[in-house]
């Protein structure tokens, strides 16, 4: 009796949590509603990977480079909008670059500032399709760790953020990230064309800098947040400061491999043009 009593409290708190707690802006959004379809798909996509040699044993070694450069194309164009809407937005709404509260007001700025915030979460969804053609170009070796580890775990955290969080100091994240990817792509765009890019695409070394100091960012500003006074979720930023803390330990791990590594440099020359994607 006592255990079918805790099941129902569990199942009670859950119920509370996920419809009661929510921000009803948008609890009816795409993906956002039920915790049920973003863990299925990653269930998915973890499947995917841990099985992409098997998946692909029988295809050809696709190359892909047309598909490679209109998504890279895309994915630029759609992260300089995100970049833009997101600041913009913020500008408009009088928010600070250090800490904003959270507003669950229903007039038009701020349910613009919701809608860009799903359309970053709905392109990390997009970002998967990049595994898939590693998987397809019999490039096994970039489905790593931390590749799969940053997919799944930015995808669970902001839909988090689509269910609780959608505005406020949210802004600042996604418009980091996004400003980062706008480079990000680009150099794999770049790359993507052929090697004879590979003179133009020296600041590669740069690009993992800037991804190292998104990641402090994140560290410093959650950090204030959870000891400061802004009326923001600091449970929330306390999450992403162990978070940022993962990111930093994997792509410090990355950045020393691949250019502090001496036995690592010939092959790191090879694969140049088709080493892509750490966030």
């Amino acid at each position: 009796m006592l255990f079918t009593e805790w099941i129902q409290e569990v199942y009670t708190s859950y119920l509370t949590a996920i419809y009661e707690m929510a921000d009803p802006r948008t609890a009816e959004w795409l993906l956002v509603k039920s915790p049920l379809y973003p863990s299925l798909i990653l269930l998915c996509y973890v499947y995917f990977c841990v099985n992409s040699r098997t998946l692909t044993a029988r295809m050809p070694a696709y190359k892909l480079r047309p598909v490679l450069i209109l998504y890279n194309l895309f994915m630029v164009i759609l992260s300089s909008y995100m970049v833009v809407e997101f600041f913009l937005t913020a500008y408009l709404l009088n928010y600070t670059l250090t800490c904003q509260s959270m507003e669950y007001d229903s007039s038009a700025l701020p349910m613009r500032m919701a809608r860009v915030c799903w359309l970053y979460y709905f392109s990390k969804y997009l970002e998967l399709f990049e595994t898939v053609m590693f998987a397809l170009r019999k490039k096994y070796n970039q489905i790593t760790f931390l590749h799969v580890y940053h997919h799944c775990s930015i995808i669970f955290f902001w839909w988090l953020g689509m269910k609780y969080l959608a505005g406020g100091t949210s802004y600042i994240f996604g418009g980091t990230n996004s400003f980062v990817h706008v480079v990000m792509y680009t150099y794999y765009g770049l790359s993507a064309i052929g090697p004879h890019m590979q003179q133009y695409l020296w600041w590669k070394k740069y690009l993992t800098i800037l991804q190292l100091i998104q990641f402090i960012w994140l560290f410093v500003q959650s950090g204030a947040i959870v000891f400061g006074g802004c009326n923001f979720s600091k449970l929330m930023c306390a999450v992403m400061i162990g978070y940022a803390i993962s990111l930093l330990i994997l792509f410090l791990n990355f950045y020393v491999k691949s250019y502090h590594a001496k036995d690592q440099r010939p092959k790191l020359k090879e694969e140049f043009v088709d080493e892509r994607k750490l966030e």
